[in-house]
């Protein structure tokens, strides 16, 4: 019996059929970029992967990559899989303890560092005597590390080797990486996906996209989610392998996004909540919200308005967007499709390679995450939790055979860990987290989710967190939109701050049971971020850390008589 064709399969077709083809676009600065065909691409993997070969780990060695996303990432990780290894993938804004946990633990015999924004406060978990090696654009290595330690660069490896030839297997059951979580509660966990697993997921993606977008469809990406994220890592690099004529661009950095996003001009475009949010606060503050929304309901001048800010955006050209990694605002959802953005909602996690629900043509409700893709089995179990089954179902937790007991069902569906509710008609609308689950002295759950999506609809709102437990009642921590931060220093702006937010709340409130009402808005002084621990690198909040924050402060709060407390 033949076997199923795997990811590398694809690949070596593609090597051969689509040779001269563009596949990937690398800036390099100064509006600079490079291309690379799948011939380039392959013959630099190639050379690579007869490197690795030389010398001599063990079968299925663990590789780590600590970038962020560029050519050579995918270049790096194609090396690893010929070469018989597994690729450890690394979020490159992960502090230093981290990341030396993460190289610990999943046993690394070798370091692939490139492109960071701070080399210098990470290298130090960089055990002496493990191997590096420099891919382009990366920082100086050598100064940061410990004494001794083999540091080579990608170039001059591939530029003394030759290529492996043939096409080096792997073996379906074999571990294609370890993908760890980004940690929003706690220690991360080592994710294994084998080759088998990565490639159904793949080919469901893709035949997904070739449903809803036809067979000739011009698929151009912007990569710029982390790819150590199994978002980025399943939807846009590992269905761009398995599709062969996808074209995929990279972002050079954060000030230069905007430039990145118009050479691209991507058809496909994937983000995240937080994300989608602060897009739509960057047209705010070019265009009053009440003033965007009153021409969008002129239907003369509804389109032509719809289309200029999606190229303000860059994103005029997207005929299929996505949104996953956290719950969307269904308000904001239909905020773009007034646009004129197909944006859909999909629903996966790193434990099945991204691979659960997404919205399609014909199911696209806005506050639900859409039907089960081909393949995927959903249910939901008595205490409401979804329980799911995927062609990418992961095997396992890294050395945690105590977790991967408690993780599935005796008949092998795996416990999300969310809360749901199925329609009749198959989408799924999340409505929580059952860990995110809290009691205020009223003695019933609250479900902050649900809560927190009706705060984040409003415009002055960039994030928000709703907790309270054992308090009187609930209460909500919100950071103000980037916009507005600069302006709450005027006595104007800091009034209609407070008037908006005390109506917000009474039309919050009446929507809600007397139990999860709030009782307050807290306005913080300072946004979360990755930096100062309060986002997961995907830009989901850490629940535990922002309540650690402000800990001491919130019984004093609740002696405030307002109902808008600037913290």
């Amino acid at each position: 019996m033949t076997q199923a064709r795997l990811i590398l399969d694809y690949v070596y077709d593609h090597e051969v059929e689509h040779a001269t083809q563009v596949f990937l676009t690398q800036p390099t600065g100064a509006g600079k970029t490079i291309d690379y065909t799948w011939a380039d691409t392959m013959n630099q993997s190639r050379r690579m992967a007869a490197h690795l070969i030389s010398l001599n780990f063990e079968a299925g060695a663990r590789i780590a990559i600590l970038a962020k996303n560029s050519a050579h990432f995918m270049m790096a990780e194609l090396a690893i899989w010929m070469a018989g290894g597994t690729t450890v993938a690394i979020f490159p804004t992960e502090s230093a303890a981290t990341i030396g946990y993460v190289l610990k633990h999943s046993g690394a015999s070798l370091l692939f560092v490139g492109k960071l924004d701070t080399w210098d406060q990470q290298a130090s978990a960089v055990p002496a005597g493990l191997p590096c090696i420099s891919l382009p654009l990366a920082p100086n290595l050598a100064a940061n590390l410990a004494p001794n330690t083999d540091v080579q660069t990608w170039d001059a490896i591939v530029a003394r080797v030759e290529p492996v030839s043939a096409r080096p297997s792997r073996g379906p059951d074999e571990l294609a990486m370890l993908m760890y979580t980004s940690g929003s509660t706690g220690q991360p966990k080592g994710v294994m996906h084998s080759f088998e697993r990565v490639t159904r997921a793949s080919e469901c993606i893709v035949n997904y996209q070739t449903e809803e977008l036809g067979l000739d469809f011009d698929y151009r990406a912007l990569s710029y989610l982390p790819l150590a994220h199994v978002f980025e890592r399943a939807w846009i690099e590992c269905t761009g392998f398995v599709l062969g004529r996808s074209h995929i661009y990279f972002a050079e950095s954060l000030d230069t996004f905007v430039a990145d996003l118009q050479r691209a001009r991507p058809t496909v475009f994937i983000s995240v909540p937080r994300l989608w949010l602060k897009f739509q606060q960057g047209v705010f503050g070019k265009m009053p919200a009440k003033k965007l929304d009153r021409l969008l309901s002129i239907p003369i001048l509804s389109k032509i308005v719809g289309r200029k800010v999606l190229k303000g955006l860059g994103l005029d050209q997207v005929v299929q967007a996505g949104s996953g990694s956290a719950p969307i605002p269904a308000a904001l959802i239909d905020w773009y499709r007034r646009l004129g953005l197909n944006l859909m909602e999909g629903y996966g996690m790193t434990e099945d390679f991204a691979v659960s629900n997404t919205s399609t043509k014909k199911f696209s409700m806005a506050g639900h995450v859409g039907v089960a893709l081909p393949g995927v089995k959903v249910r939901i179990d008595a205490d409401g939790e979804v329980l799911i089954k995927s062609p990418g179902q992961m095997i396992g937790y890294y050395k945690n055979p105590e977790l991967n007991a408690e993780s599935f069902t005796e008949d092998g569906y795996f416990r999300t860990g969310d809360l749901g509710q199925l329609r009749a008609d198959g989408q799924l609308k999340l409505t929580g987290r059952k860990k995110e689950l809290f009691k205020t002295a009223k003695g019933k759950y609250v479900a902050p989710a649900p809560i927190e999506n009706r705060f984040n609809e409003h415009p002055m709102v960039e994030m928000s967190l709703v907790s309270g437990v054992g308090q009187q009642a609930a209460y909500v921590m919100i950071v103000l939109s980037e916009t507005l931060r600069p302006k709450i220093k005027d006595p104007e702006v800091k009034a209609q701050v407070e008037s908006e937010f005390t109506e917000l709340l009474r039309t919050v409130n009446r929507g809600l049971s007397e139990y999860e009402k709030i009782r307050m808005i807290v306005l913080m002084p300072e946004p979360w971020t990755i930096d100062n621990g309060c986002l997961t690198p995907t830009m989901k909040i850490k629940r535990t850390k922002a309540e650690t924050v402000v800990a001491e402060k919130v019984d004093g709060w609740y002696k405030l008589p307002g109902p808008v407390i600037w913290a």
